[in-house]
């Protein structure tokens, strides 16, 4: 038994705008959210982006090709509906945070996170005024609680629209601090995936990659990537 597939109905995708945001109308009625929201976003080009998915479909609606549309669904549904929870939840990685918490050996892969992350902890404590402090081995040990504030104020400040985005940049690399720098393009979003997996990318080096790691880092990387353009054009 063959499952029920929706069909595209429509001829032509439109952006339109409205006091409250942009959205998208398919023959003159809008789009709505899973659950059965108005589908509005804050810039036209996020609304752009959307309606290239919506106008790209083929006699079968493909969701899984849609993701600007799954983004916005999310944050229309889901984020603005528990933001101070989701931002806590989010904030919350900086006592736990990857960039702090170092190997004690061997000496290679310890100068190597130095080396990378460092740099990172630094452009944090210039930018965001914090200073994140890095401690060796993986038992948790708790972070300044007026540092972690500072980054809590900027993580709720952020648009239902923004969070998503950021949620995927931080829940993805396992950082708060990454999160932030790929907003504030300290570094391409490449090279913070490649630093956020450190540890991984050298036991590769050293005893050989697996495939189906790699495979699902891919598709991590993906959807890092993915998380980056959906801040941006949130943000406008």
């Amino acid at each position: 038994m063959s499952e029920w597939k929706a069909k595209r109905f429509w001829k032509n995708t439109e952006v339109t705008e409205t006091t409250e945001g942009f959205g998208i109308s398919l023959d003159g009625r809008p789009v709505k959210t899973p659950a059965k929201r108005m589908l509005l976003v804050p810039t036209r080009a996020y609304a752009d982006a959307i309606a290239q998915e919506w106008a790209a479909q083929d006699e079968i609606i493909d969701p899984i090709g849609m993701p600007f549309t799954r983004s916005a669904n999310a944050s229309v549904d889901k984020v603005a509906q528990q933001h101070s929870e989701v931002a806590d939840m989010i904030a919350a990685y900086g006592d736990s945070d990857l960039l702090c918490y170092r190997a004690e050996h061997p000496e290679a892969l310890v100068s190597r996170q130095k080396l990378q992350w460092d740099p990172i902890l630094d452009w944090a404590e210039d930018v965001l005024g914090v200073r994140l402090m890095a401690r060796d081995g993986v038992i948790h040990a708790p972070q300044d609680p007026s540092a972690l504030r500072v980054l809590a104020a900027e993580v709720h400040a952020m648009s239902p629209y923004e969070l998503t985005g950021f949620h995927d940049l931080v829940s993805l690399s396992g950082s708060l601090i990454l999160g932030f720098a790929a907003t504030y393009d300290f570094m391409t979003p490449k090279a913070i995936w490649d630093i956020s997996r450190l540890d991984e990318i050298w036991q590769a080096e050293e005893w050989g990659a697996d495939d189906e790691a790699e495979a699902a880092a891919q598709i991590k990387e993906q959807a890092f990537c993915h998380a980056k353009q959906v801040f941006d054009l949130a943000r406008g």
